[in-house]
């Protein structure tokens, strides 16, 4: 896949900025559909080949008017027409579901921005903003960097039928020096207390390579930048930047 890497610290650059400004303006509608895909209570998380709902409208018995009816003047349900939503797990997600302001996060394990993010951003925002009920952040996975993202990805979903993909996450993204080869992943599981049979069958499992395979198509559809790339409440939000933007843009989409 075609990268055009930008030396600023904002991250890995992919496409033309105007199809920054294009997902920024459908932002608030993807958001929208990633709530329900995410906090749809009948979802089947663990499925990754689940299509999501669609919304379906009643009839309604037809009445003559006595008159001529009056246009209405209620505005439209709008209509999602992007890329179809993957189910989400819900352990993929910290916070509460109740929090005003969701951040969904499309990362690589393999990114360094990620990395600096998972480092020294996302810390500070989860004890401020997601331990408090503020905030609740969602993982996407977009393996951009190739075939040793996309076996890092793989293995952090098979940590996740442990529940460990967090411990799992954040013990990659601590040391990034290392190649994310087969070895490493598996001291890393060994690192968190996972049981490494199941790890190593889980790893294994096809139903664990569509659902990262699901993600990167529709981060690559939905014509995202690079990684580490974030939806805050809808707005596109890119790179891994200073803490301070970080919370300019959560405080914009609270009282916003």
């Amino acid at each position: 896949m075609g990268q055009v890497k930008d030396n600023s610290p904002g991250g890995t650059r992919r496409g033309s900025r105007s199809r920054i400004l294009i997902i920024a303006a459908a932002g608030m509608v993807v958001l929208a559909v990633l709530a329900v895909a995410a906090l749809d209570s009948g979802t089947d998380a663990r499925r990754s080949d689940r299509a999501v709902p669609a919304i379906e409208s009643s009839g309604a018995d037809t009445v003559t008017p006595r008159a001529s009816p009056r246009p209405s003047t209620a505005s439209p349900i709008p209509t999602w027409e992007g890329p179809a939503v993957p189910p989400i797990d819900e352990s993929l997600a910290r916070g509460s579901a109740s929090a005003p302001v969701t951040i969904v996060e499309f990362g690589d394990f393999k990114c360094p921005e990620c990395g600096t993010f998972a480092r020294r951003i996302e810390p500070v925002l989860r004890r401020r903003y997601v331990d408090t009920g503020i905030v609740r952040l969602f993982w996407r996975d977009f393996p951009a960097k190739g075939r040793e993202s996309e076996r890092a990805a793989i293995a952090a979903r098979a940590a996740d039928r442990q529940d460990a993909f967090w411990r799992f996450h954040d013990a990659l993204y601590a040391e990034q020096s290392a190649r994310l080869t087969d070895d490493r992943l598996r001291a890393v599981a060994a690192q968190v207390g996972l049981d490494m049979a199941r790890f190593e069958a889980d790893r294994r499992d096809p139903e664990l390579r569509r659902a990262v395979e699901q993600d990167f198509a529709f981060a690559t559809q939905l014509g995202l930048p690079g990684t580490p790339a974030f939806l805050i409440n809808g707005e596109l939000f890119f790179g891994a930047q200073p803490l301070s933007k970080f919370v300019e843009a959560i405080e914009k989409a609270r009282h916003g």
